[in-house]
């Protein structure tokens, strides 16, 4: 027994951020009616062919779901869409344009009004209202305004983040919240409307460097993969050429990286190194007597002094490394699910329950369910078949 069996979820998507939102609701059980444009689609299925000839983004986000295509622009389509809503969903989600779900009749006043108990997730690049209200908002953009580039990079480059982490993160707060809406209504039989905004839900990821800067002081530095107020944090070169990456988090920890692993106990008590702040104000020459003493080394026989002194280390993995992770394998957390380019492997979600396992359905092609779904709604094969000529699925 999945925790959202029999909850369903209609959600008009595409990109990152809403889909990623309900395909954790899809994990858990809950069925997710994709609704997309025919012939085209959720666009990210075209931003790149590198699962065997489909999308990497999409395979990622939109498994255990449903594909429904529907021109939503065509009266018709529009009324199933509302049939739909009114008979199955207990919870709409939407990451359209700014005003475009009002425009379709689909704002949570408009569903409200027949649904009193439906949840309604919008999720936007800056919320409902406001002067940023109608400004476009893709991931690099909204890192950008959220400050997350700012502090993130070398001195000389700010970067953004590899993956899309403000789309990840208002999908996670979406998700969060509608799980919480759910229990909401579990208890007063009230829907509620959620406005996620991808902009707040990074910054709010961004909370140690804006109290770190409070009052108009200097933001933490840009230090490239090391930590810009903690010292020694970050990667070192070992002699044969491969990179430990290490963290240090207290004066116990400094005085046993001195002892056992730079093999310089004297160290520990230098002044100039005496506590994390004046380490890190000491950074440049504190990293030449570092690199000096692991310039002997070999990167695993550095490792191997980190874990005899039990300092925190990594291995900066490749893609390749990560699917290969003995971490992961160890735990069974790869598993496969099926695409219509055949079985590819799939992490398990973090957290899976234990008394049931996560569900692990096919990502599906586009308007693969049509059918399917509107001979639920009383549609005849000949009735869809009228459908499809018109352009309405």
């Amino acid at each position: 027994m999945q925790p959202l069996k029999g909850i369903t979820v209609v959600t008009l998507e595409h990109a990152i951020a809403a889909p990623f939102a309900t395909r954790q609701l899809a994990d858990l059980g809950a069925r997710v009616i994709k609704v997309e444009r025919p012939g085209v689609g959720d666009f990210a299925r075209g931003y790149d062919t590198r699962v065997r000839g489909i999308a990497s983004h999409f395979v990622w986000t939109n498994r255990s779901k449903e594909s429904l295509t529907l021109d939503v622009k065509h009266p018709e389509a529009q009324r199933i869409l509302q049939t739909i809503i009114t008979e199955q969903a207990d919870v709409v989600v939407q990451n359209l344009a700014p005003g475009a779900a009002a425009r379709l009749g689909l704002s949570y006043a408009d569903l409200k009004a027949v649904k009193p108990d439906i949840i309604v997730c919008d999720i936007s690049g800056y919320g409902d209202n406001g002067p940023y209200r109608d400004k476009k908002a893709y991931d690099l953009l909204i890192q950008s305004e959220a400050g997350f580039v700012s502090v993130t990079g070398t001195e000389d480059t700010p970067s953004k983040a590899g993956p899309s982490i403000a789309d990840i993160a208002a999908g996670m707060y979406a998700y969060t919240n509608i799980l919480a809406a759910l229990l909401h209504r579990q208890q007063t039989g009230e829907g509620q409307h959620i406005d996620i905004s991808m902009l707040e839900a990074l910054t709010e990821w961004m909370g140690y460097p804006l109290y770190y800067s409070l009052d108009g002081a200097e933001p933490p530095k840009r230090t490239g993969a090391s930590h810009a107020t903690i010292y020694p944090y970050g990667p070192f070169p070992a002699g044969d050429g491969k990179t430990v990456m290490l963290g240090l988090q207290n004066e116990r920890e400094w005085k046993a990286f001195c002892a056992h692993v730079l093999m310089q106990p004297e160290l520990a008590d230098d002044p100039r190194y005496a506590s994390n702040p004046k380490r890190v104000a000491a950074r440049a020459d504190l990293y030449r007597t570092i690199v000096e003493a692991f310039s002997g080394l070999t990167g695993a026989e550095v490792v191997q002094r980190l874990e005899a002194a039990q300092i925190a280390n990594a291995q900066v993995n490749t893609m390749a490394e990560v699917w290969a992770h003995p971490q992961l394998q160890a735990r069974g957390r790869w598993t496969t699910v099926e695409t219509s380019v055949g079985t590819v492997p799939a992490l398990t979600p973090p957290g899976s329950w234990s008394l049931s396992p996560p569900r692990m359905q096919a990502v599906p092609s586009l308007g693969e369910h049509t059918a399917a779904i509107l001979r639920e709604l009383g549609y005849s094969d000949a009735d869809v078949a009228a459908l499809r000529e018109q352009g309405v699925v």
